[in-house]
């Protein structure tokens, strides 16, 4: 078996981020559910929602796609897979996350529909509330995996907002049918409780089946995962089912349980918060850039918490700061 030349590859959502300042009227006004994501299936109605926003910043993104870009600010080696259009918007996302320093081969896709684009209303407490339009993203063919790609990655990461289109989720099976092939790990994040309750059964059946090493979820994607509503019921009941489960928890922190045994760690402080855009997906990649490092589990946890922070000071999902510095400077303090 070769060793990994790369630390994480991920399969995800190819989306830019369009963020702009909104207000709680605004939100009501168009029947959003604050704080969550909803989809957007018309192009119409995505243009016509993207009329309504205020000045705003485009940047490239996708939950996973943020999660390779974060290990890479880290000094990590990552890879992304993932469809955009032969469009601006498509050359946008390439151009960006290659900026970041993230491996991106995927051909593009020529014709309809248009590179996806995910429209973020952040409210004044730093809510963000997204309204997707997934667009290209959402037919990812099985065809277009690098299977050298997922190969060399020591950890393939894989988001269940990809799992919702059929061609997507065939090419994710693929992808974890390569991996466990090469010997490599397969991490999954939940992405939204919305995912769970169009595709909870198809995920049980993953972690039933052994596919999953590392669980992602937040408090309510692990309580709708588990069907209780006890979260330490909810924790007992998936972390028996899965090597390495990862729980985010807001202000309240994170933990994580491996053999029975349960780490916790506090959130970082900061003075305010600004956006959560992305605050998961920087988690992920602190966590998982200290686990392909040889990082134990509460380390991987603090440097998680320690991304997470830097993320949710400011607008957009991508860091302002450097990673590796914060992480020199923080991480055993």
């Amino acid at each position: 078996m070769t060793q990994p030349t790369l630390d994480v590859v991920a399969i995800g959502n190819a989306i830019v981020d369009i963020l702009a300042q909104s207000d709680d009227a605004f939100l009501a006004a168009e029947g959003m559910t604050k704080g969550s994501m909803q989809l957007v299936f018309s192009p119409a109605d995505a243009d016509a929602l993207y009329a309504k926003m205020g000045p705003g910043r485009e940047v490239s993104g996708g939950s996973a796609a943020n999660t390779v870009a974060g290990i890479a600010a880290l000094g990590g080696k990552t890879g992304f897979i993932g469809q955009v259009a032969d469009d601006q918007l498509g050359a946008v996302f390439a151009h960006d996350i290659r900026a970041a320093g993230v491996r991106f081969d995927t051909a593009v896709r020529a014709g309809e529909p248009a590179t996806a684009r995910c429209m973020i209303f952040v409210t004044p407490d730093g809510q963000r509330t997204m309204n997707t339009f997934l667009g290209a993203s959402q037919f990812l063919p099985e065809a277009a995996l690098d299977a050298d790609l997922i190969a060399s990655g020591a950890i393939l990461y894989l988001e269940g907002y990809l799992w919702d289109p059929e061609e997507p989720r065939a090419a994710m099976r693929a992808g974890i049918r390569i991996a466990r092939d090469a010997g490599r790990k397969v991490a999954f994040t939940l992405s939204d409780t919305f995912c769970i309750s169009r595709h909870g059964d198809d995920f049980r059946a993953l972690i039933a089946e052994g596919q999953v090493d590392i669980l992602f979820a937040n408090e309510n994607e692990l309580l709708a995962l588990a069907k209780v509503e006890d979260f330490d019921a909810a924790v007992d009941k998936i972390a028996g089912q899965v090597p390495v489960l990862v729980v985010t928890r807001g202000e309240h922190g994170a933990i994580a349980v491996t053999e029975g045994q349960r780490t916790s760690v506090p959130a970082q402080p900061i003075e305010r918060v600004v956006d959560t855009t992305g605050a998961g997906d920087l988690f992920a990649a602190g966590f998982l850039h200290g686990q392909s490092h040889g990082y134990d589990i509460e380390r991987s946890l603090k440097l998680g918490a320690l991304c997470a922070a830097e993320i949710i000071s400011h607008y957009g999902a991508r860091p302002e700061v450097d990673l590796t510095k914060l992480m020199a400077d923080k991480l055993d303090g």
